[in-house]
């Protein structure tokens, strides 16, 4: 002890571990990381785009989906991470960063069928089809696939004119570079689905060739809406004159039966009379004649006397107007005035 009574000091030496103690210790603890390791190389999580292509020792054998799933640690199996369910684009002709464009012009210039230089920028949209080809087939899957559209348009817009490759026939243009896009993913089994392809423009370079084919292109726009015009008056005023025109004839046909069936009903009148007039014709052309009078002679009045006898008639007119208060009577037969003998005057009817 010290001078501090209330101090006291231990002087024993701590002991020693044994070494099966130090060495059960170790052991756990390797144990314990392995099974951390098992675990986190055991299991997996394959996300919603994506798809994984398991290897065993190195070699492909299935396939996964999205969710969570087991595999033997590795070097045992190997887990490889496809976005096979995302649809993906690359730019032809110029690079986007965000909302900045940058043209790349070694991918965008190209010579036409008629030896001009024409300027043209491509998005091409494509997914993964098969994850076997897509990673042992080719190296650098993005870079073939630019390099095989661009192989692509070149090759479709060096057989065209650039007259008809800034006009009409982008979109022809379009279909058989996607088709030729196609065809080399077919023959060097890429296992790239190609979506589309789309232009964003087709155009010369710019400076005075690029101004002289725009005013080219506005007037050929031009003459097209003038022929949509007369195309849409054409298709306007047609069938307004061949309604116009059936109804003419419609019109003419219905006259023509009109008057048809007026002459037939004149034919069976006459008929009718006349075969009447063959029974009695004394009283039916008296009859006739009657009838005549009144519509040829609507407001005249009438008398009718019988001069059978060889003496003249005498009808005192006025006398028969003033009694009928300046009424028509349709009928008077008045007796016979004996006057000396003369030549018989007038008719049967004054």
């Amino acid at each position: 002890m010290d001078g501090n009574p209330n101090v006291q000091r231990n002087d024993r030496k701590p002991q020693p571990l044994k070494p099966g103690t130090a060495k059960k210790a170790i052991l756990i603890a390797v144990a314990a990381i392995v099974v951390i390791y098992l675990g986190f190389s055991s299991f997996y999580t394959v996300q919603e785009q994506e798809r994984a292509a398991i290897l065993t020792f190195g070699k492909y054998t299935s396939e996964e989906t999205a969710g969570l799933h087991f595999k033997w640690p590795y070097p045992i199996q190997e887990v490889i991470m496809v976005k096979a369910e995302l649809t993906q684009r690359i730019h032809i002709g110029y690079r986007q960063n965000g909302d900045t464009v940058v043209p790349v012009e070694e991918e965008a210039l190209m010579i036409t069928g008629d030896e001009n230089i024409v300027s043209a920028d491509a998005v091409v949209q494509w997914k993964i089809s098969n994850i076997h080809d897509y990673l042992y087939n080719i190296d650098d899957p993005e870079q073939f696939l630019r390099n095989a559209a661009s192989s692509s348009i070149r090759s479709v817009i060096g057989s065209e004119k650039l007259d008809y490759a800034i006009t009409d026939g982008k979109t022809v243009i379009q279909d058989k570079v996607r088709e030729k896009l196609l065809e080399l993913q077919t023959k060097y089994k890429t296992g790239i689905q190609i979506i589309d392809i789309k232009f964003q423009d087709i155009e010369p370079p710019s400076g005075q060739v690029e101004e002289a084919f725009r005013e080219v292109t506005n007037a050929r726009e031009e003459k097209n809406t003038k022929i949509n015009n007369a195309v849409k008056y054409e298709n306007d005023r047609i069938p307004k004159a061949r309604g116009e025109a059936q109804a003419l004839l419609e019109n003419a046909e219905g006259e023509k039966k009109s008057r048809v069936l007026n002459a037939e009903g004149d034919v069976a009148k006459f008929n009718a009379i006349y075969n009447e007039y063959k029974n009695n014709p004394n009283v039916t052309q008296s009859r006739l004649i009657l009838e005549t009078l009144e519509k040829i002679l609507p407001n005249a009045q009438i008398f009718i006397t019988n001069s059978n006898s060889d003496t003249v008639n005498y009808l005192p007119l006025n006398e028969l107007l003033k009694g009928g208060n300046g009424t028509a009577k349709q009928t008077e037969t008045t007796s016979p005035v004996t006057v000396p003998q003369q030549e018989p005057q007038g008719g049967d009817a004054q």
